[in-house]
């Protein structure tokens, strides 16, 4: 987790830098203008690639088998069109290989075989912010919200003992 935290600290920093010397060689209009034909590119190839990935797991799923990809390329889908969006010529190299289907399915391939070798020495850890799935039932007490009732259907008996109390 740290590396993590650190990559993402230092990587706006690297991603400036890097800007900054692409417009003192090439201009800075023409740097202004890569980043914003490479947002555009990558909201494209995401629509593109994620329909596709779509479209494949529909067909999969539908000839009852696993979809090749797996979740894993949807979500590096997702993650590419992400960092193409994101300014910056470190994470549009890194938006472009998660988007283009042969180096998609080999970084699926790569990052299933780490997290597998993860879950087999019990080191995966799932967090969750503000939310967590299934979600718990609630604790009875007097700040608990009230269960929702089933609504009644036609047929539907009650059955009860009582006695009149005058």
């Amino acid at each position: 987790m740290p590396a993590l935290f650190l990559a993402f600290a230092l990587l706006p920093f690297v991603e400036l830098y890097l800007l900054i010397r692409i417009g003192e060689v090439v201009g800075t209009l023409q740097t202004v203008l890569f980043v914003i034909a490479m947002g555009l590119l990558g909201a494209a190839l995401a629509k593109s690639q994620g329909r596709k990935v779509l479209q494949e797991w529909r067909g999969a799923l539908e000839q009852g088998r696993v979809p090749e990809e797996g979740v894993l390329g949807g979500v590096l889908v997702l993650a590419g069109g992400l960092l193409l969006i994101t300014p910056g010529v470190v994470s549009d190299i890194m938006g472009v290989l998660c988007l283009l289907p042969f180096t998609r399915k080999r970084l699926a391939r790569v990052l299933s075989r780490y997290l597998g070798q993860k879950v087999a020495r019990g080191q995966a850890q799932v967090f969750s912010y503000g939310f967590e799935w299934p979600p718990r039932p609630p604790t009875p007490g007097p700040t608990a919200p009230r269960t929702p009732q089933r609504p009644r259907v036609a047929g539907d008996v009650i059955d009860t003992d009582g006695e009149e109390i005058h």
